[in-house]
Parts: structure tokens; sequence; C-alpha cells
């Protein structure tokens, strides 16, 4: 899970400019993306993408959700650092990690020939694409970026792992669920848009 290639061959490149270049690319080509932009044991560019998401998405949320920032001690700013620094540096990591055990186990029982543990995080962390976009207090919104979120990682994972959608869908079920609906809040856009909530 830990896996960690020093001088790897393929994968993505690194840069604020391939950082863009990789959002654009997997929302509008997934298929290729994946199959191109997704190496053994080359997890860095992965996490790194899903931070800049999760910092983007919860920086917009704090900006236009009206009491959604936790503030400590009156001390907005230092308030916003640290949730950043806590969302991005730890929850997004563990959340990454804890989505592709899960995804393994569902791929351990439906799929015999599968890629890597490695290559499941980086596509779980490219599917959370969508993601950047569901700050914004507009539940349809967030619901269309959990969708497309979860229809991402059905798509890497059947093209990472060599299998069906049917499979893939499967054996992605539950950490879409965790991922898409439950961290970035989908499940309760859903309830708002169908008025549950």
């Amino acid at each position: 899970m830990t896996q960690w290639v020093e001088n790897p061959t393929g994968g993505r490149d690194r840069g604020p400019g391939a950082l863009a270049r990789a959002w654009l690319e997997v929302l509008v080509r997934p298929r290729r993306f994946f199959s191109t932009g997704v190496a053994p044991g080359d997890q860095a560019p992965g996490l790194v993408f899903v931070g800049a998401v999760v910092a983007v998405e919860e920086c917009s949320r704090f900006l236009l959700v009206p009491g959604a920032l936790p503030v400590i001690a009156d001390q907005r700013l230092a308030s916003l650092v640290l949730v950043l620094v806590l969302a991005v540096g730890l929850i997004a990591p563990l959340a990454l990690h804890f989505a592709a055990a899960l995804c393994t186990l569902g791929l351990a029982l439906l799929v015999s020939e599968r890629g890597g543990i490695s290559e499941t995080v980086q596509v779980i962390a490219y599917a959370t694409a969508p993601c950047l976009l569901a700050g914004p207090p507009i539940p349809a919104l967030r619901v269309v970026c959990a969708v497309y979120g979860a229809v991402l990682l059905v798509v890497g994972i059947s093209e990472i792992h060599g299998t069906s959608l049917v499979r893939a869908a499967l054996a992605a079920a539950v950490p879409a669920a965790f991922v898409f609906g439950y961290a970035f809040r989908g499940f309760a856009a859903a309830g708002t848009v169908l008025g549950l909530s």
C-alpha cells in the first residue's frame, strides 16, 4: 500500500501545469488518461492531485458557505490554515488509502488477474477531479460532481485492472460511496436535491 518508486517510469509529470493537464484530461478522456497516466508504484502525483482537489474544494466551501469553517479562538485565518493542513496533509491521504483498501478487497473477490494497490490509489485520487467544483453551496452541482467522480472511478478501475465495467462497478461501489457520498458530501447534497433533508 505504501510502495513508493524513486525513479518511476511512466505516470504523470510533476508541477502545476501537469496538475492542470491531468485534471482536464481525466475529465474529458478518462480511458486514455488512466491507461497512460497511472504507473505502478508512482503514487506521488496522485497524492498531490487529490491534495490540490481537496484544498480548492474546501477553500471554496469555506469562502462561500457561511459557518462552514470551524473558527478557533476568533482566529479565522489561523483556523483556515490549520483545517486545510489537516484536510490536505492528513485526512485526504488517509481516506484515499482506506478507500483503496476497500476497493482492493472488492477486486480480490471479483478479479483474479489485477493491477497493484498503488494503481488503485492513483485511480481513486484522479477520480476525484470533478470534486474540485464541489465546494459552492449548490447541491445539484455537488451531486453531479459526486456521480461523475464515481463514474470516473469505475472507468479507471476497469482500465487499470483489466476487468469489465460491471465488475469494476461492484468492486468500486463501497469506496465510491465513502469518497464521493460521504467525504465529498454527495449523499447530503442528494438528500437536499430530493427534498429529504
